[in-house]
């Protein structure tokens, strides 16, 4: 009888350890949306029970449909980031691709997995826990626990392994929505590029983030697209919108990654230069004005249309020193640009886009360089 009250205690012991963890996890579920931030303290829960020597996290990509490590630690989890897995290879691309569980508390003992084992010795496989992380039919994720002391857990502690898995999935499925909500509430439908709405966002932190003293510099550059009224009224307003879209991809392939385009609204576009003094800004408007001018649109449609813009740059703090200054600098500039239409000004510069070298000489100011050009135009 005593020996059966102790059984006893030691399993309610172990169910309220279960429970604990259960209310942490619930609790961190509740607290915060960041993905990383939920599934560590998951992964810490699941680590100090089953005590594995390396343990990972990892997601599926599915544009490439591979997994790759969003979290490992372990004597090999540096080596592993930015490792990629393909789907079916390996014990995690198996076990993401099949949808099914794999606990081998021996691999000595599996003819499969101690073939993979001997083909990689590196790993030092002595038992598998290898999870998937499901929502619905889907595979989100895979969680994988190296050499634990699987042969010493029991049956209600691989389905406690399981129910982890399955707070993984909400919190995946959580902080995706939360970051699909966040890029609809700052991208534009028709063109896929940020909003007026996150340009302001951006310019606030890029001033902030300069402070005082004006230690950082970017560039800004206005857009407006010539005779676009034009298309609208030969076409139709469903090219127009896809003459946008494609206008708006080419910004992004020649300003690249760095750089942020944004659809200001109707056909104005902007694109905010992190970090571009005036030289290197203006070198990067000169490309996409040229290459606005080279292109031809909706040819996929059976068109070919040709379109210009006129552009207009400020840099800031010297063309304006806070958010309302900058974006007034080069607006005006854009609509000075408007005049000739098909054109570049810049300020401190004046119209650009004509002149066969806009380089400021050594030693010259931007407002002395302008006031040499202005000369030579008269």
């Amino acid at each position: 009888m005593v020996a059966e009250k102790r059984q006893f205690a030691v399993i309610e012991s172990r169910q309220m350890d279960h429970l604990r963890v259960f209310h942490e996890v619930a609790r961190a579920l509740t607290q915060t949306l960041e993905l990383e931030e939920i599934l560590q303290t998951i992964m810490e829960k699941m680590a100090q029970f089953f005590g594995p020597e390396r343990w990972s996290m990892l997601m599926v990509d599915e544009e490439t449909q591979q997994l790759y490590y969003a979290i490992a630690v372990g004597e090999d989890a540096e080596s592993l980031r930015g490792l990629r897995v393909p789907l079916g290879e390996g014990v995690a691309g198996w076990v993401a691709s099949t949808g099914n569980s794999l606990v081998v508390p021996d691999v000595s003992l599996d003819t499969q997995w101690s073939a993979f084992s001997r083909a990689h010795p590196e790993l030092r496989i002595q038992s598998i826990a290898c999870v998937p992380v499901r929502s619905g039919d889907k595979t989100l994720g895979v969680i994988q626990l190296l050499n634990s002391k699987l042969d010493l857990l029991s049956e209600y502690s691989i389905s406690f392994l399981r129910i982890l898995c399955d707070y993984a999935a909400i919190a995946i499925q959580n902080a995706r929505s939360v970051t699909l909500i966040h890029q609809l509430t700052i991208t534009d439908d028709c063109t896929g590029l940020f909003n007026a709405r996150h340009l302001y966002s951006m310019l606030d932190e890029l001033v902030a983030e300069s402070g005082p003293t004006f230690k950082k510099q970017f560039s800004l550059v206005f857009i407006d697209l010539d005779h676009f009224k034009q298309v609208n009224d030969t076409h139709g307003h469903l090219v127009g919108s896809r003459l946008l879209a494609e206008v708006g991809s080419l910004m992004k392939r020649c300003l690249g990654p760095d750089n942020a385009c944004f659809r200001y609204g109707g056909d104005e576009f902007v694109a905010l230069l992190p970090g571009m003094a005036k030289q290197a800004a203006l070198d990067a408007t000169m490309r996409l004005w040229e290459m606005l001018r080279r292109e031809r649109f909706l040819t996929a449609q059976g068109l070919s249309l040709a379109l210009a813009g006129s552009f207009g740059m400020a840099t800031y703090p010297e063309d304006g020193n806070n958010v309302q200054a900058i974006i007034r600098a080069a607006d005006t500039m854009m609509y000075a640009a408007k005049v000739t239409r098909d054109n570049v000004s810049v300020a401190g510069l004046g119209l650009v886009a004509g002149a066969p070298d806009v380089r400021v000489p050594l030693g010259k100011s931007a407002t002395m360089m302008g006031a040499d050009m202005a000369m030579l135009r008269v």
